[in-house]
């Protein structure tokens, strides 16, 4: 499926979900942009930040290679989803990945239609050629496990540190870096 320009969708996706907020008078928060084909491990990312120069960085990047075969919802999806980054960061002030901002704009943004859903995590198949991660990170809780290019250091499990410890990082949710097989 060919890519569709992502200002307008930005645009649209922003009066419907987030009030018009990402972009004051009409004038975008951020800037967004589809990555140059480097971006092959995930479907999109909010970087923010100073350049070199000194200027204020807020820009949402999509994954071609990723989001290129894939249908319309996937990109609506991922764009919603570092939408919700920025909203939460830029709106809002506030300092969390996925925390309870995040999720309860994610939770709003789906029940509030049906063309596609949001989420924490996507599982978007890997385009061809891409190395196969190298680590393998499992919680000693829960036993959970996920690939991992890198390891991690303080990395723990989100579920138990919400299960256990009311969401706050807790040490004894650490997952543990093995070489993947």
């Amino acid at each position: 499926m060919p890519l569709e320009p992502l200002l307008p969708l930005f645009h649209r996706l922003n009066r419907e979900h987030f009030g018009a907020a990402l972009a004051p008078g009409g004038l975008p928060l951020v800037s967004v942009r589809w990555s140059d084909g480097r971006m092959r491990r995930t479907a999109g990312m909010y970087r923010f930040g100073r350049r070199a120069d000194g200027s204020e960085l807020g820009e949402i990047v999509l994954s071609r290679p990723l989001l290129e075969p894939l249908p319309r919802q996937a990109t609506w999806s991922t764009l919603c989803h570092e939408m919700i980054h920025a909203w939460t960061h830029r709106v809002l002030v506030v300092q969390e990945v996925h925390g309870p901002h995040f999720r309860a704009r994610m939770a709003a943004i789906n029940a509030a239609q049906s063309e596609f859903q949001v989420s924490v995590r996507h599982r978007y198949p890997l385009p061809a050629g891409t190395a196969p991660p190298r680590w393998l990170a499992r919680c000693p809780n829960c036993g959970l496990s996920a690939p991992y290019r890198r390891r991690v250091r303080g990395l723990a499990c989100r579920l138990c540190c919400e299960r256990l410890h009311g969401g706050r990082w807790h040490a004894s949710c650490l997952l543990s870096f093995e070489q993947a097989a």
